[in-house]
């Protein structure tokens, strides 16, 4: 990731109740010193800190990745070129799609590979950095505590922001190896939620409180 040309700096939001470990800690076991690295110890807990505003994110575009993603510089510096392109979208390289479910008369949730999709989840993807504004600052407290309380769905929720204000759908690019999501976290060795059947039954009960809002 460090070899990217694009890139400005790092921003590592930590939400562990684990000390955090220092920036040069990080940098050391990185291999290199070009890029400032800083970790961010948000100001109240919660999934959703990773989106509050911070001055030292300076441009405009930022590039959001969980724990457990493995991007190379090359797919970075290409979703950023396409991003360049569609500065108002997200554009990223997870896709999930939401279809209506006439059997449950309910919004529907699904992560299978299909050549559809509805959203692009922001475990890896580039938005621009006043949506991290409008997410903090504009939506209502409601949707926010929804998130929290869940520990989950902040992603689908800043999908629901962006389609709102642009009325413009995300845009997926792909990667030389197909994204997947790790079985356990490396930052944590816990299992991953996506391997939970509980965590989708969850994200479906986020999205239709979020329709229905």
């Amino acid at each position: 990731m460090l070899r990217s040309k694009y890139l400005a700096r790092v921003l590592v939001v930590w939400g562990s109740e684990l000390a955090a470990p220092s920036a040069s800690k990080l940098v050391a076991g990185s291999g290199s010193s070009r890029v400032p690295v800083h970790v961010v110890v948000p100001p109240r807990r919660g999934i959703g800190s990773r989106f509050l505003p911070h001055p030292l994110i300076e441009t405009d575009a930022v590039l959001a990745l969980d724990e457990d993603v493995a991007l190379s510089s090359e797919e970075m510096d290409f979703a950023f070129r396409v991003w360049q392109s569609f500065p108002e979208r997200i554009v990223g390289f997870p896709a999930r799609s939401h279809y209506w479910d006439d059997t449950k008369a309910a919004w529907g949730y699904s992560s299978k590979w299909t050549n559809e999709y509805s959203m692009v989840l922001t475990g890896a993807a580039f938005y621009h950095r006043y949506y991290q504004e409008m997410y903090s600052r504009w939506l209502p407290e409601s949707l926010r505590q929804t998130v929290d309380a869940a520990h989950n769905c902040e992603d689908i929720l800043m999908n629901f922001l962006v389609s709102q204000v642009t009325r413009l759908p995300p845009i997926k690019v792909t990667q030389r190896k197909q994204y997947r999501e790790a079985a356990t976290s490396p930052a944590t060795a816990y299992p991953s939620p996506w391997n939970d059947p509980d965590h989708f039954v969850q994200r479906q009960a986020c999205l239709n409180a979020f329709v229905t809002h």
